[in-house]
């Protein structure tokens, strides 16, 4: 894994929370070309009547309306398994390129066999630009440099933009502490590897996660600082051992069951956010395979 430095910058940055998902989406500006780039866009879903819109996506357009902002990336930090991703209908709206990580193409191989999908391509052509760790280009005046964090996903990656860091599911806020490491290709060891990685960055570094899941219910929240992490995180990120850490990462995720929508979420961010082709009846639909997530803790409620 490449060692990083922040390039200079301190970037303006939007969230939008949507509390079906408890996901955060982010409009990221250069405040001197007023260039932007929409990071983990949310294409809203409702998984008891099948309905789809783009309130949510819609929403950022009218804020970069409203800001007078151009947008030039539109940036998946991995394939999401508990909202859509908006991705593929804001490049309709904008003609901004699509990206995520290259190895986004090894989750592809992964989800075609789980879905049984023989013509589905493999190769990331779903997507505008596939980033390699490591890789840097701009967004206005300002460098950003794209790091492979694993562990989550095999995809997952963080972009870091001037003085901030777009940490996706990897950290959450100090109080709820990191992301899980259990679904198809997940790796808690790796997991802790890319922790550190996001941890060696300057402590006053600006972290920017995926979700929020507000506990004792406080208000969201999604931004904290690698200081805070380090010092704050429930899960002990600064005194942990990497055993002792995978240990609590692996217990805790054997009580987890999985999100609701991760086999109607895959399906579509596996395709950049492209929805499936409609049928003769001009209808579309998804695909939901059954008993393919072997030894899958059963919920007892409506967990997301």
């Amino acid at each position: 894994m490449n060692t990083f430095t922040l390039s200079k910058g301190h970037p303006d940055v939007a969230g939008f929370f949507d509390p079906r998902t408890f996901s955060v989406q982010y409009v990221v500006s250069d405040g001197a070309t007023r260039r932007c780039a929409i990071i983990d866009p949310v294409l809203d879903y409702d998984e008891k009547s099948g309905a789809t819109a783009t309130h949510h996506a819609d929403e950022l357009l009218a804020y970069i309306e409203r800001e007078g902002l151009t947008p030039t990336w539109i940036l998946d930090t991995h394939p999401h398994a508990d909202h859509f991703s908006a991705a593929r209908y804001l490049h309709e709206q904008t003609g901004a390129p699509t990206a995520i990580g290259r190895s986004i193409v090894e989750v592809q191989k992964l989800w075609k066999e789980l879905y049984h999908w023989p013509e589905l391509a493999v190769d990331g052509s779903q997507w505008h630009h596939l980033f390699d760790d490591g890789e840097r280009f701009e967004l206005g005046e300002m460098e950003v440099k794209v790091m492979h964090s694993p562990g989550h996903t095999l995809a997952s990656v963080t972009y870091l933009i001037g003085d901030a860091a777009f940490v996706h599911d990897t950290l959450f806020q100090p109080d709820f502490g990191t992301a899980r490491a259990d679904f198809p290709g997940g790796s808690a060891h790796q997991l802790w590897h890319s922790i550190q990685a996001i941890l060696a960055l300057p402590d006053d570094t600006r972290l920017f996660t995926g979700h929020d899941y507000m506990p004792d219910g406080r208000q969201p929240q999604w931004q904290s600082s690698v200081a805070e992490q380090r010092r704050d995180n429930r899960h002990r990120l600064g005194e942990l051992s990497e055993a002792q850490y995978v240990e609590l990462r692996e217990e805790r995720d054997r009580q987890l069951p999985m999100p609701k929508l991760i086999l109607h979420a895959l399906q579509v961010n596996i395709m950049g956010g492209r929805l499936p082709m409609p049928e003769a009846n001009g209808k579309r639909y998804l695909k939901i395979p059954l008993d393919a997530l072997e030894g899958a803790r059963w919920s007892t409620g409506d967990v997301s």
